[in-house]
């Protein structure tokens, strides 16, 4: 059991949370994502990808269709009012067609993971289709 009384079924590996700590605080001033999957015999959360200045579609291409996916994004978000700003999006995508037992730990597993990775943005999608530039935006802005 979790700290907060939720069953987490697998633990973060060390260095991805370091890796993803290091993330968060980025100087570059471009899109970047750490793309995380479990390890289903060890149980344990590890990086799946990174990618530095790449585009939003160039990670949702990337997503697999079989298999849930945790997305870490540093968005270059230009505001109307010209300011700019850099918001870390945590992304769940779970596509429909996933076995049950991989969706339950991908769940099961998503909340421990926001909290130690102390994401504020957290979206949540049924389809790597879904993550689009568009979508992205809107989310962000709200």
């Amino acid at each position: 059991m979790a700290s907060d009384g939720s069953l987490s079924m697998c633990k973060c590996d060390p260095d991805v949370l370091k890796k993803c700590e290091k993330f968060r605080f980025r100087k570059q001033k471009t899109n970047a994502a750490i793309v995380l999957k479990i390890d289903q015999k060890a149980m344990t959360i590890v990086l799946d990808e990174e990618y530095e200045d790449c585009t939003v579609e160039e990670v949702q291409e990337d997503l697999p269709q079989q298999r849930p996916s945790y997305v870490l994004f540093s968005y270059v978000l230009k505001h109307d009012d010209g300011r700019v700003s850099y918001p870390l999006a945590f992304i769940f995508v779970s596509p429909a067609g996933c076995k049950p037992e991989q969706q339950m730990m991908y769940a099961g597993s998503k909340t421990q993971l926001v909290t130690d990775l102390k994401a504020t943005k957290v979206f949540e999608l049924r389809s790597s289709d879904e993550f689009t530039e568009e979508w992205l935006i809107e989310q962000l802005k709200r």
